[in-house]
């Protein structure tokens, strides 16, 4: 009777796809090789992975990588709910981004996923009144990926950060879950008033492409933000606004317009048809 070979299975299902998505991408091109190990085969969990992916595109002659390694495993170790987090987010982008059909590409290759993840160890930092370090963070993710997100900012889980380029996220602001926002978002302030000063995003808001949301105003769950609009007013629950300065101009159109992703507005285009 031939030996039995035992079965090893992942405890974490999602981090057994990703291996095997890393494993069939190394077949296809080979020359990915060394790098697909590095990033994701070499370590046995997504925890592992996320630390060496963050220090690896953020270290710097100031913070060698060992240093935001050793930070990021803090991190994971001691608040398990990252992890969580952080896998919610990975979801968010595949189901909502037509662009990504595989679970590893966020993880190796979409600058919005990698930025969203470091600012959440700034902000674990930040909790933890480890001020600089934060700062540090912040500082590197706008200088690699060209996005400013304040560690002292609150960001939901299964936020998807589309494109990501030029998004600004302020020191006071608070976003629900669910939030997808697009490329040249502003979550800003009005002027040099301190205190509270930053937008309120609600769950399951859309904001498109170039929209500014300006100043402690609330923005209800599940609304929708045309791109290009300038926001300075309050906005009721599961509306549409437009326009600068963005007025209401009807409603969602859908129960999460997050999850839809629908910026051609055409369902109030048939609504005035």
């Amino acid at each position: 009777m031939g030996a039995i070979q035992a079965t090893v299975f992942s405890p974490d299902p999602l981090w057994a796809r990703i291996t095997e998505e890393a494993e069939d991408a190394v077949r296809r091109e080979p020359l990915m090789g060394g790098f697909i190990h590095a990033c994701v085969l070499h370590h046995r969990s997504l925890a592992k992975a996320l630390s060496y992916r963050f220090s690896a595109k953020l270290f710097s002659n100031e913070m060698p990588a060992v240093l935001l390694r050793e930070i990021a495993e803090e991190a994971y170790g001691e608040t398990p709910e990252l992890l969580e987090i952080a896998q919610a987010d990975l979801a968010a982008v595949v189901e909502r981004d037509p662009a990504c059909h595989r679970f590893i590409q966020p993880l190796l290759y979409f600058k919005g996923y990698q930025a969203l993840q470091a600012h959440r160890l700034a902000h674990w930092l930040w909790l933890r009144e480890r001020f600089d370090l934060a700062y540090f963070i912040q500082m590197r993710v706008s200088e690699i990926f060209g996005l400013d997100l304040h560690p002292a900012a609150q960001l939901g889980r299964g936020l998807l950060i589309d494109h990501a380029h030029a998004l600004v996220i302020g020191e006071t602001a608070v976003v629900g879950d669910n939030v997808s926002l697009l490329h040249d978002v502003t979550l800003g302030g009005t002027g040099k008033t301190g205190g509270d000063r930053h937008p309120k995003i609600g769950n399951g808001v859309m904001i498109g492409a170039g929209a500014k949301v300006l100043g402690n105003i609330t923005i209800g769950h599940c609304c929708r933000i045309a791109a290009g609009s300038v926001v300075l007013n309050d906005i009721p629950p599961c509306k549409t606004v437009a326009g600068v300065p963005a007025k209401v101009v009807g409603e969602a159109g859908c129960a999460e317009p997050a999850l839809e992703m629908d910026q051609l507005l055409t369902d109030l285009a048939r609504d005035n048809a």
